[in-house]
């Protein structure tokens, strides 16, 4: 297994992005300005986008894998990366909405709930956003204190 940082080409890997966030435009608000990473193991089989939001402040963006490599690690193996990996980050932040298997996920990778933003997915997407039949309507920020 072997995490790669992508400095060109990022929208090569549009179909794994798009199973972190749905809507294109979205995603092109942050790709660019955002380090990513890919996890390759025999194939790229996850990928995410971290942005500095401010002295010390970093945000995980975009985080996937994919479905037929789900629940075998990979997703934690990235975040274990990051905070190896980021040497000035005093606070990773990472929103998602209220899907008890994702807030589950965060808080093994050592996240803690922060702040809830009203209405993000509601105001911020073009169509409602499901996640196991449930719409996503607040975002919900957790965070990782060092």
């Amino acid at each position: 297994m072997e995490i790669i940082k992508v400095t060109t080409g990022k929208k090569r890997y549009l179909d794994l992005l798009l199973l972190g966030d749905e809507q294109e435009d979205m995603i092109d608000k942050y790709l660019e300005r955002g380090e990513m990473f890919v996890l390759d193991d025999d194939g790229v089989k996850a990928q995410c986008v971290v942005t500095k939001e401010s002295a010390g402040v970093y945000e995980l963006k975009n985080i996937a894998v994919r479905p037929d490599c789900q629940r075998q690690g990979l997703g934690k193996a990235l975040v274990d990366f990051l905070l190896s990996r980021l040497a000035a980050c005093q606070t990773l932040l990472v929103g998602t909405g209220d899907s008890p298997g994702v807030l589950r996920f965060y808080e093994k990778c050592g996240f803690n709930q922060s702040h809830r933003v009203k209405n993000f997915f509601v105001d911020n997407y073009d169509h409602p956003i499901f996640e196991n039949g449930a719409q996503l309507v607040d975002m919900i920020y957790l965070k990782i204190d060092r």
